[in-house]
């Protein structure tokens, strides 16, 4: 009944409705950046602080998103992904009303939790909603789409909001988007059987860990550089790492069953996502110091710059999945890797002095293109050829690596800039050592993206045997 249901013109209602959650989601992500020095100054954070606003949120889904999706799969897609909107919901105003930096944080997981749960939820009911092929390949690719355009377009939403109303309307416009969602559930979303399969608590509560350990280790960095207390959380965060490997092949119901990677495709497409993640949200976090404390934009300055990267992201989410069809993963996830790495390469060169049109606005149109491409790709090649016992959890797998890799790049493109600045700052000036940390971050970058590319072209399969498995499935 629930597959007959979805194969009408409902699917395409569907569709709009998880993408109408995913792309809020997605939007606050990236719109807080514009925000930070804000509430850096209303709320005294410091400087090496205010980073765990971004951190909190994408620890908090990283280490959720695959119970999320298990979530969704035992008690029921809709149900779940009604609660999960619910949390959202209130964690955003929770945000919006913080007067300390303690209560911000706090509501920071709380919110990011709600997103762990809702998206996996969302994409496993989209899964279920198309049919594998032509017609899901699109469906993913507006849903990819939309989260690259989204995370372009809050960084705008995010300086006008800002600068015209406060930093905490950024999250009270969450609020009625929910609300708006929480109304569509029951009329348009279909309802999936619940299953009795454990949940993997311990598995859990390890994979959270561990992100936790190495983002301490990479914030310890930081503010002091390569010493024994980061040399103890990275290698804690690589036992945790170990240990959950372990626990997931001893345990029953397994958050990530060992068996979903014998998919060569799945495994780059996921990689793919993971890097094209530490690649943007590194980016973004280091153009936004290069603005706003380089060069002095205001929030709103900033929001209208990086919409540069909003216009070009759409035409390579557009171009991207038309070609994914046409000539295969690889060649659009490994193109769009490679622009990733010449933008970053491009941008290397920004100078103190500098301004939108010499420094920014070039490396700004490549990445775009590059971001939408790369994820587009990814995203199709990580779930395309998934089985239906197997949505929820081959999108809680996908959502995590996004999670994953923005959260790590955010932390990793932080931790090289304001270290390498801060040992600069010794013999330089201040806005010329950040400057010059600035250059090492995106430098590293640009060898991230470089990898990335190099994986897409090793692991994701070409045309020709993409094709010969779609018939195989559909026959």
């Amino acid at each position: 009944m629930v597959r007959t249901e979805v194969k009408t013109v409902r699917r395409w209602w569907v569709l709009a409705v998880v993408c109408m959650a995913m792309f809020m989601g997605v939007l606050d992500s990236t719109s807080v950046y514009a925000a930070l020095p804000a509430i850096a100054r209303d709320l005294g954070f410091t400087p090496a602080e205010v980073q765990w606003v971004i951190t909190a949120y994408g620890a908090a889904i990283g280490g959720l998103l695959l119970l999320g999706g298990r979530l969704a799969d035992r008690l029921g897609r809709r149900m779940v992904f009604m609660v999960a909107v619910a949390v959202f919901a209130a964690a955003s105003l929770a945000c919006g009303l913080a007067a300390t930096s303690e209560l911000l944080i706090a509501a920071r997981v709380l919110q990011g939790a709600g997103a762990a749960v809702m998206t996996p939820a969302g994409l496993s009911i989209l899964m279920n909603a198309f049919p594998n092929g032509r017609e899901r390949h699109r469906a993913l690719g507006i849903w990819g789409g939309l989260g690259g355009t989204g995370a372009s377009a809050g960084l705008l939403l995010g300086g006008v909001l800002t600068d015209w109303v406060g930093w905490a309307w950024v999250f009270y416009t969450n609020v009625p988007v929910c609300l708006m969602v929480l109304v569509l559930c029951p009329i348009l979303l279909p309802e999936s059987p619940r299953n009795n399969q454990r949940l993997d608590l311990p598995g859990s509560i390890v994979a959270t860990s561990a992100l936790v350990l190495l983002l301490l280790g990479l914030f310890r960095i930081t503010e002091h550089g390569v010493d024994l207390p980061a040399a103890v959380l990275g290698t804690g965060a690589a036992i945790a790492a170990v240990l959950f490997v372990v626990v997931e092949q001893r345990s029953p119901a397994p958050l990530v069953p060992m068996r979903i990677f014998a998919g060569r495709t799945l495994v780059g497409g996921n990689l793919v996502i993971v890097i094209a993640g530490v690649s943007v949200d590194g980016l973004l976090i280091v153009v936004t110091l290069y603005a706003q404390q380089v060069l002095g934009f205001s929030a709103l300055q900033f929001g209208l710059t990086m919409a540069i990267m909003t216009v070009t992201s759409v035409l390579g989410v557009l171009v991207g999945q038309h070609l994914v069809t046409r000539s295969g993963f690889r060649k659009v996830a490994g193109e769009g890797m490679a622009l990733l790495s010449v933008a970053c390469v491009l941008l290397a060169r920004l100078r103190p002095e500098g301004g939108l049109v010499e420094d920014l606005l070039g490396g700004l149109v490549i990445f775009g293109a590059g971001m939408g491409a790369a994820f587009v790709a990814g995203q199709i090649a990580a779930l395309a050829d998934v089985a239906e016992h197997d949505a929820g959890l081959a999108a809680g797998l996908e959502e995590t690596s996004f999670a994953l890799g923005t959260t790590i790049g955010a932390a990793l493109a932080s931790a090289a800039a304001i270290g390498y600045a801060t040992r600069a700052s010794a013999i330089e000036a201040p806005v010329v050592a950040l400057t010059e940390g600035i250059q090492f971050a995106l430098a590293v970058l640009a060898g991230v993206a470089a990898l990335g590319a190099l994986l897409a072209v090793l692991l994701l399969r070409p045309q020709q045997e993409q094709s010969t498995g779609e018939r195989m499935w559909t026959s």
